[in-house]
């Protein structure tokens, strides 16, 4: 007997549900741009930036989270461990987001503007938050007590001079974009395909979770604001109701017209209803 299958049967993507290839690529190229420059734009405030970090800080103790540092003396127990979550940390953010949009865009067009949308809200709220809430990360942060993995044991996407690091904002903590994209990848791949396997899409924003964490590049709180943007957005740009539930089904030409008749009842109007002439008997019938 043939396996059951667990995706749909019409695999086929609806091309009519695909935005012209130029302008799309421009939209997203655009989108990554403004992330970077953003970031940049954003970059100075040191003394307000170590100021939040000293009360985000706090506020995690007060709050009774668990300490980044546990984290990371996991990863300090193994050098390899702790260079594979700075590659991590450093190598897959933006490839594994451009490989979402790509196949989004190739195989589930539908998806993809949804999924497009949500993803350049949150960038444009988390740049606004960057700009408005200069942080400093806990690597940076002698209270924390933390090691710099990325500088210690490599690689690193930071200069040694945060204040004056011409290639990213290294005072732009708050909130994750690590995270919140990887999330945002997990939710549209597992709302995007119907495989049994596709939850093990959630280990992707775990992993992230876990890697900025121990590198000591995020607080906590980093990622919980994230997520409370992520989900704001996906609200924003709720899918249709019947892409949500599955139940819409596109409508039979013709299935009306090819319907059986309703049945006529045998007095329909007044002057069916009023009696004609006694039927005259056939011949040969019986009286």
């Amino acid at each position: 007997m043939e396996p059951a299958r667990t995706e749909p049967a019409d695999q086929e993507p609806d091309i009519r549900a695909r935005p012209p290839l130029v302008r799309e690529f421009l939209l997203v190229a655009g989108l990554f741009l403004a992330y970077k420059f953003g970031r940049r734009a954003a970059n100075g405030h040191v003394e307000e930036a170590f100021r939040n970090a000293g009360n985000v800080w706090d506020l995690e103790r007060a709050l009774h989270l668990p300490g980044e540092g546990a984290v990371q003396g996991l990863l300090l127990h193994s050098e390899t461990l702790t260079h594979a979550a700075n590659t991590y940390y450093a190598a897959v953010h933006f490839p594994a987001t451009a490989l979402f949009l790509v196949w989004l865009y190739w195989r589930r067009p539908g998806h993809y503007v949804r999924s497009r949308r949500v993803l350049a809200a949150l960038t444009a709220a988390a740049l606004a938050l960057h700009l408005l809430f200069p942080l400093a990360p806990p690597r940076m942060l002698p209270a924390a007590g933390l090691v710099d993995t990325g500088q210690v044991y490599g690689p690193t996407v930071y200069g040694q001079t945060p204040a004056t690091d011409t290639m990213a904002n290294q005072f732009a903590a708050m909130p994750s974009l690590h995270v919140g994209w990887a999330v945002m990848v997990a939710v549209g791949l597992i709302a995007a395909t119907r495989s049994r396997w596709r939850w093990l899409w959630l280990l992707h924003p775990a992993i992230t979770l876990l890697v900025v964490v121990g590198t000591a590049n995020h607080y906590w709180l980093d990622a919980v604001v994230v997520v409370a943007l992520l989900a704001v957005a996906l609200a924003a740009f709720r899918p249709p109701r019947g892409a949500r539930t599955g139940s819409a089904q596109p409508s039979r030409p013709g299935a009306w017209e090819n319907a059986a008749p309703f049945p006529v009842p045998a007095y329909a109007t007044a002057a069916d209803a009023r009696p004609g002439p006694p039927a005259r008997p056939r011949a040969g019938a019986v009286r």
